[in-house]
């Protein structure tokens, strides 16, 4: 897309955002966008949304915090404490709710209603971004975390020529896999890489029981004898992985997937973007498709980048604000960031012509997944319980992967008392 021409059609609306404000407000609108957006394509998708933000009249700045999300919900925390809130901060889930209950969130209400977002945006984003009722954060994306992605060199030597679609089927293949000497499961352990394997597992075994879990936070369900299930097929999932897991990144993990190292690899959508950056092509180097569902139904597992806006005084940062959150819910972003995040736009209206035929099959699946009854949010990417739940659990998670001895009975009995000693 050519930013200049976004930039001419895009400062009237920057003008008419400003509305009442002082002159000046008008040529200078102002963000520091906090995100925990640091490197990769993760990076070079933000640093879109700035290319745009500055073609269309505005002064751009980003605060990334590298690592964790806990990293990032301390610096707004300290920033807050000291009396200066950042005009917009990623933020997702329930942290959205407990910051807008806080009284500091700015209403969007207004621009809402006259860009039409309640019918565009996927109708589960609608009660994280509108925890009140109004409108507070903006949605970036739509991930989904519940892909499998299968490396063509290794399933071909192994003789696989169909991704599997129950857990059984997949117990096979990682069989086929080790018996032609090669590793069935590629993975990076990191407390949030560990937990988007395990919730993949428990929604694709009883999606009753990831919701009675993981969304609803019940630990009766936690201890059960569901939960014990899923952490056997967890334990034989970690044997079927190599003795490298412990120091590696996620991405060095997609690497092995992508160059018939390993045969499977589970992990969400951004993943595309990093194929993408190394020259992978889908259906030559790697397929992608659900992860087993023992129901046999359509299955999402959601999560989605957003924007929160905090109130400001300066007319700058608020005119910014405006500017900001219109750009964000613009079909010209949702495309330009979401072909380069690996995603799909949080906005229902918008083909994918162009895009990876991966995610075009995600937007397939989601619309099956709505009708289905059968979309859910991501525990493990923190837009269900809240963060010190979450917390906990995960903790239990990798202690599980990395030990041995751990016994399926003891990690799930684990599991709800650690979350429970939180409340």
């Amino acid at each position: 897309m050519n930013l200049a021409h976004f930039a001419t059609r895009t400062v009237a609306v920057a003008s008419l955002a400003c509305g009442l404000l002082p002159a000046r407000a008008l040529a200078e609108p102002k963000t520091n966008l906090l995100n925990q957006w640091s490197e990769g394509s993760d990076a070079a998708a933000i640093a879109k949304l700035g290319d745009m933000f500055r073609a269309a009249g505005g002064q751009w700045e980003a605060t990334s915090i590298a690592g964790h999300t806990a990293n990032t919900l301390a610096k707004l925390r300290a920033d807050v404490v000291s009396g200066n809130p950042p005009p917009a901060v990623q933020l997702k889930g329930p942290e959205i709710a407990e910051w807008n209950a806080t009284g500091m969130t700015m209403n969007l209400d207004e621009i809402a209603q006259k860009e039409g977002w309640d019918k565009t945006v996927a109708p589960e984003l609608l009660p994280v971004m509108k925890p009140k009722g109004s409108w507070v954060a903006v949605p970036m994306n739509i991930h989904r975390i519940n892909w499998m992605w299968g490396g063509k060199k290794a399933l071909d030597k192994a003789g696989i020529t169909a991704m599997p679609a129950t857990w059984a089927e997949f117990n096979a293949d990682c069989e086929k896999l080790k018996s032609a000497g090669l590793i069935p499961i590629a993975h990076g352990s990191a407390d949030w890489t560990d937990a988007t394997t395990f919730e993949i597992v428990v929604y694709g075994m009883d999606m009753d029981l990831f919701k009675k879990a993981f969304v609803e936070g019940n630990t009766d369900a936690m201890r059960s004898d569901g939960m014990i299930k899923a952490f056997e097929q967890f334990r034989k999932m970690i044997n079927w992985m190599d003795p490298g897991i412990s120091s590696r990144t996620w991405d060095a993990a997609a690497n092995m997937m992508l160059t018939g190292k390993a045969g499977f690899f589970f992990m969400g959508d951004w993943s595309i973007g990093t194929f993408n950056a190394g020259g992978f092509k889908p259906g030559v180097d790697y397929e992608c498709a659900q992860a087993p569902e023992d129901n046999g139904k359509p299955g999402f597992i959601l999560n989605s980048d957003s924007v929160v806006f905090f109130k400001q005084k300066d007319p700058d940062y608020l005119a910014g604000s405006k500017l900001l959150a219109h750009l964000i819910m613009s079909k010209d972003f949702q495309i330009i960031f979401n072909k380069a995040k690996g995603s799909i736009p949080a906005r229902l209206d918008i083909p994918l012509d162009g895009f990876n035929p991966c995610q075009q099959k995600c937007q397939q699946d989601l619309q099956a997944a709505i009708k289905a009854g059968t979309l859910v949010r991501s525990f493990a990417h923190n837009m269900t319980i809240l963060q010190k739940y979450r917390g906990a659990a995960m903790e239990v998670i990798t202690e599980f992967v990395n030990t041995p001895n751990l016994s399926a009975e003891d990690a799930a009995k684990r599991l709800a008392e650690s979350v429970e000693a939180q409340k």
